[in-house]
């Protein structure tokens, strides 16, 4: 049906395998001349309907934003690839296409193949959302290599129009979360951003990304986008490691409006370091802070505060905090959340966003265990993340000189043949 200038695919049999099924519910599509919006999510489609559907998408220039999340429950893998290329062919030719959402897709390593496809030549895309899609390390690699050939095809047609023609955008959201990308695949990932430096919004939590990878996407990778405004990698592994790597580079983030670095392992040290690193005046406009299960101590808490006092960060209204390792009613804690109020009533956007300290109803004991970690314990973890990171960076530059294996990835595809047989919520 169509409401204003968006196409929603809404039938009572939301299963269609076949043209004949799918036709009669597309006539107001194939009819509109300015649809700007198509939603296929909550349906399940076979190659058949798929290619019907492709046929009509391909005359749709106006088209701006592709939803696409949910389209292939309970089919198998052997039959998504097919549907996935057509819909994704036909896509390719339309200019002001900018906005694609592939989520909750079973998409594997045997199913990656037209999605690379798309991702590697689609100039047009400005925002990518890749959430729950079962990829794995070998894929999402793939899947980070197609975006950073991406970046060098629209280097390419910007250097043909020489000034006319539409601007070119950048891609300036990246959301990859829930794909079990781990460590393994950071390289690519890395250079990824390397390429794409016009980067806004990031988004990959829940990955299993222990605190190498973490360190390297940093440090390599997501240092060099200076105009992100949103990062999230929470639910994934930092420990001190990774959160030295932050408090390295978040300087470079002058636009940076959130941060989200919960159940992260930061640790006390490490949002001590962190906090520090915000403290050096150039992040005023981070607005949220989201760190919640970190085993922060007060210690954190409190280098937090004395940062907020000091007016480095005189644009955060919300942090997040639950699930550490403090009082709540340490002086620190108080101090941060009497703050945060003050700043809400004296602000002209009270009624906008996210506000004040979160609720804190599952805070652990406090422990000493990090005061006791010496000097030296720390050097020799600093060493062992140095060569860990660099041997990534080989393995990363090895991986792209030779095919992947499918073998090892099988457990990847098991789990996305799960997904596509479940009503994924």
């Amino acid at each position: 049906m169509m409401d204003g200038d968006t196409f929603t695919l809404k039938t009572e049999t939301p299963k269609l395998d076949t043209a004949e099924q799918i036709l009669p519910h597309l006539t107001p599509l194939a009819s509109s001349s300015t649809v700007t919006t198509i939603n296929l999510s909550g349906n399940t489609l076979g190659a058949p309907a798929c290619t019907a559907l492709a046929n009509i998408l391909s005359t749709k220039p106006t088209l701006r934003t592709a939803n696409l999340a949910d389209i292939f429950t309970s089919r198998l893998l052997s039959e998504i690839p097919p549907a996935l290329s057509s819909l994704l062919t036909s896509l390719l030719p339309l200019q002001n296409l900018h906005t694609v959402d592939l989520s909750d897709n079973a998409f594997g390593l045997n199913t990656q193949a037209p999605l690379v496809d798309f991702l590697s030549q689609h100039v047009p895309l400005k925002h990518l959302v890749l959430n729950n899609n079962g990829l794995g390390p070998n894929a999402g690699t793939l899947i980070a290599d197609a975006l950073t050939t991406l970046a060098e095809k629209k280097e390419e047609a910007r250097r043909k129009q020489q000034g006319t023609g539409p601007d070119i955008p950048d891609l300036e959201t990246i959301v990859c979360g829930r794909n079990r990308l781990e460590s393994g695949s950071m390289g690519a990932w890395a250079k990824c951003f390397q390429a794409h430096r016009g980067v806004k919004v990031v988004k990959m939590v829940q990955n299993g990304i222990r605190q190498d990878g973490i360190a390297l996407l940093l440090r390599e990778g997501l240092v060099r986008c200076e105009g992100l405004e949103v990062c999230d990698l929470q639910d994934n592994t930092f420990t001190s490691v990774g959160a030295r790597a932050l408090a390295e580079v978040v300087g470079r983030w002058g636009r940076l409006r959130e941060l989200g670095v919960g159940d992260c392992l930061v640790g006390a040290r490490g949002m001590v370091a962190v906090a520090e690193a915000l403290g050096g005046g150039k992040n005023a406009e981070l607005r949220v802070l989201r760190a919640q299960y970190n085993e922060i101590d007060v210690k954190g808490v409190g280098a937090l505060l004395k940062v907020v006092k000091a007016g480095k960060l005189e644009g955060l209204r919300r942090v997040e905090l639950n699930g550490n390792k403090f009082n709540e009613d340490d002086e620190s804690v108080e101090g941060l959340r009497l703050l945060l109020e003050e700043r809400k009533e004296k602000s002209q956007e009270a009624d906008e966003g996210e506000w004040g300290l979160d609720e804190l109803s599952d805070l652990e004991e406090d422990s000493d265990d990090d005061e006791n970690e010496s000097e030296e314990q720390a050097e020799e973890e600093e060493d062992e993340r140095d060569g860990k990171a660099e041997k990534l960076l080989e393995e990363a530059d090895q991986e792209e000189n030779k095919t992947v294996s499918q073998k090892k990835d099988a457990d990847v595809d098991e789990l996305a043949d799960q997904l596509g047989k479940t009503e994924l919520k």
